[in-house]
């Protein structure tokens, strides 16, 4: 959709993917695996948005500090894998409807943030060039003409590398 909007000479940056699903389920699983309070839980998730190109940042979250590299490594599936559990949950017939219901409220809600002069933060995939590939999940400022700032990736550890 980016780049049909680029070819109408629109802006791009105005396009987002709804990453804020990923950062949900991995927030909610760390909550099951630590008790932390799950409204000071933010694990940011970059990459993509299916499989393996889903990657949980479990090591910028405080409370996954003393999770263990097995946990974590069950976790990063986890949050992989979660529309394909809810589907099989749901015995074929649905999907994650209300997990999506709540993303799409909290990036929608950092967006008219941003808009109203109010910039917020989430993850989100964007046209970005912060890797080689031209469209990144990652943590994004929302402002008053949309993406305002796509950020740089944090620091990550040796697992989040491989």
């Amino acid at each position: 959709m980016a780049r049909l909007y680029e070819k109408k000479g629109l802006d791009p940056r105005r396009i987002i993917g709804v990453t804020t699903l990923d950062v949900v389920r991995a927030n909610k699983f760390v909550f099951e695996a630590t008790g932390a309070p799950v409204d000071s839980i933010n694990v940011p998730v970059i990459g993509g948005h299916a499989g393996k190109s889903v990657l949980p940042l479990f090591s910028q979250e405080k409370a996954c500090a003393d999770l263990s590299l097995e946990l974590r490594k069950s976790l990063d599936v986890r949050v992989q894998d979660a529309g394909a559990e809810i589907v099989r949950a749901k015995c074929g017939k649905g999907s994650a409807t209300l997990s999506l219901g709540y993303a799409g409220y909290l990036l929608g809600s950092a967006v008219l943030n941003g808009l109203a002069g109010n910039r917020t933060t989430e993850c989100a995939f964007v046209k970005s060039n912060v890797t080689e590939l031209p469209y990144f999940a990652s943590p994004v400022t929302f402002g008053p003409r949309g993406v305002d700032r796509v950020h740089q990736l944090p620091r990550l550890d040796n697992y989040e590398k491989d």
